[in-house]
């Protein structure tokens, strides 16, 4: 398992291996993977994607195609602001900050606010977490990312994230019933305040890994609109663009409280049953937009898919990688 991911022609897969799973790797064959991972033809590609920004407005947050996601799969590879093309997407996206998020350029539908269709720049609790993940992972450390997370934070409810947005728009409201948790932001929020150690501990942690929990364990009777927990939900599927399984665990495993959580373990346990016979995985599930990568190929294990199984188990404290 060890040869074939470090064998594999994904440095990025390589890189988080090294770095994230093998204990030991030394320094210098972790540097050398991200300088191969960074100089890449399809990492340099995927910076091209997300040099779009903002590209077309979003009008659905599961759109694996928008830049936004591309941005956030650069932060999960793990490139940095002084890369090269990071710069310039942190710019393009901290040029738009209304003082507690930063904004995406969304179509807004007159059912969500009670008014005219519109094409605005503005955010939503689906899409600001994600941005403001990524500058967090790209090393960004600003007044504006300081008054972000702080906002994010003062959101969190008793039931983690509800559907919310921008004050810009006092109408919105999204699907499901207004105190209803919403998986999706909360997911998003957490993997903000995974990055910030400070906060593992903090109630609104405590509040989001409680809901995620609570609708693992109740979802035959907890139904959430728009977030069911079934066949779809356990299809391995990356790039995390949604709520599925292999998201929602690779978050929670970051947080030590949820770490010894039994329903978390099941949750594991639904992932590791997916490995072949050489505990490898592949995509249950794919997103068009990503076809030429590993991750959405369904007929081959994937470097990168086994590389976050074995990461979220090491977290776990799952069994030594062969």
């Amino acid at each position: 398992m060890r040869e074939w991911i470090l064998d594999s022609g994904e440095p990025w897969s390589r890189f988080r291996f090294l770095a994230d799973v093998e204990p030991r790797a030394g320094a210098h064959d972790v540097a050398g993977a991200r300088d191969d991972m960074v100089g890449h033809p399809a990492v340099n590609r995927l910076i091209a994607r997300a040099a779009e920004w903002p590209g077309y407005p979003l009008k659905r947050h599961n759109d694996a195609a928008h830049p936004l996601y591309a941005l956030s799969t650069l932060a999960d590879f793990g490139l940095q602001q002084q890369d090269p093309g990071i710069a310039e997407l942190v710019a393009a996206v901290t040029e738009h900050f209304d003082g507690e998020g930063f904004e995406t350029l969304l179509w807004v539908p007159r059912f969500l606010t009670k008014e005219p269709d519109a094409e605005r720049w503005t955010w939503t609790l689906c899409d600001t977490p994600t941005l403001l993940y990524s500058l967090l992972a790209f090393g960004v450390r600003s007044p504006a990312v300081e008054a972000a997370t702080a906002a994010l934070v003062e959101r969190a409810d008793d039931n983690g994230w509800r559907c919310g947005a921008a004050s810009s728009m006092p109408k919105f409201s999204g699907p499901g019933r207004r105190d209803d948790t919403c998986p999706f932001a909360t997911i998003a929020a957490l993997k903000v305040l995974s990055l910030l150690p400070e906060h593992h501990d903090s109630p609104a942690a405590a509040a989001g890994i409680g809901a995620i929990l609570d609708h693992w364990e109740n979802q035959q009777t907890y139904k959430l609109k728009m977030f069911g927990i079934g066949t779809d939900f356990r299809k391995l599927k990356y790039p995390f663009v949604w709520y599925d399984i292999l998201h929602v665990v690779d978050i929670l495993s970051r947080f030590p409280r949820a770490r010894g959580d039994r329903r978390l373990a099941e949750m594991v346990g639904e992932l590791a049953a997916q490995a072949d016979e050489g505990g490898r995985y592949r995509a249950g599930s794919m997103y068009q937009a990503w076809k030429e990568w590993s991750f959405a190929d369904k007929k081959h294990p994937s470097p990168w898919l086994t590389t976050l199984v074995l990461r979220i188990r090491a977290r776990v404290g799952g069994p030594a990688v062969p």
